[in-house]
């Protein structure tokens, strides 16, 4: 899931209130707190595996060899976070497979129905598809204790996908402008794939949900929620905008 980008869509300047303005030893207190936060770290640390097999996969249909290392090095960075996330998730007393486990099955069918065809769709998905999911969790992090909220923006650090992406994008828009069309077309579909996916995993992850709407730590009402979705969604519209492509 993911795929890190820069989100400039969610303001968290705001000085934090409530459980945000908390460490991990005073939140987790709260057991549906502690096990929110375990699904959630579970779900990211999945999500960077993942990734680090796609892109690992993705690096064979690279045209060169200068693009085959700048992917292996890419892959590299996700399987790093992963680490980061499972050595938490056992200093907090959880195990990182069981942590894992409920959340294999929706990502791997989003990686199987969103499988790229070329080169180029690759790209398109890591940087389009994966940064929609990016900023779900930042969105999230926002609400979370300190030390938690630290550790999820510290993975959700770009890891170098963005400026590469847009640069091979564009280069290939401008050798032939039919492909902007096809690939505006099959980002359109990532986009409808991840929000339908992260709607799925939160809403089979009890805990998870709880803490989103509000009835754990400093959640987000309904309203809140569709804002959040609409700021997702100009992100997306922006992102597009600087790889040449109509939203």
């Amino acid at each position: 899931m993911r795929f890190m980008t820069t989100s400039d869509n969610t303001d968290n300047t705001a000085e934090p209130t409530g459980v945000a303005a908390r460490n991990w030893a005073e939140a987790s207190a709260d057991p549906q707190y502690r096990a929110a936060v375990v699904d959630l770290l579970g779900a990211l640390a999945y999500g960077e595996l993942a990734a680090f097999e796609r892109l690992a996969e993705d690096a064979k249909l690279a045209p060169t060899l200068i693009d085959k290392a700048e992917l292996a090095k890419m892959a590299s960075a996700e399987f790093h976070h992963f680490e980061q996330l499972r050595d938490r998730l056992s200093e907090i007393g959880a195990e990182p497979t069981e942590a894992m486990q409920p959340f294999v099955a929706a990502l791997d069918g989003f990686h199987k129905q969103t499988a790229p065809s070329d080169w180029l769709e690759g790209l398109v998905k890591a940087y389009v598809g994966d940064s929609i999911a990016s900023d779900f969790y930042r969105e999230v992090a926002a609400r979370l204790d300190s030390d938690t909220r630290g550790l999820v923006l510290a993975v959700l650090d770009d890891t170098g996908h963005a400026s590469f992406a847009v640069e091979k994008v564009r280069a290939a828009i401008d050798a032939d402008p039919r492909v902007g069309g096809r690939l505006a077309l099959w980002a359109r579909r990532l986009m409808g794939e991840a929000l339908s996916q992260s709607q799925r995993v939160v809403a089979d992850r009890d805990a998870l949900s709880t803490m989103l709407v509000g009835g754990v730590a400093d959640g987000f009402d309904l309203a809140e929620v569709g804002r959040m979705f609409s700021r997702i969604t100009e992100a997306h519209t922006k992102r597009m905008a600087a790889l040449g492509l109509a939203a």
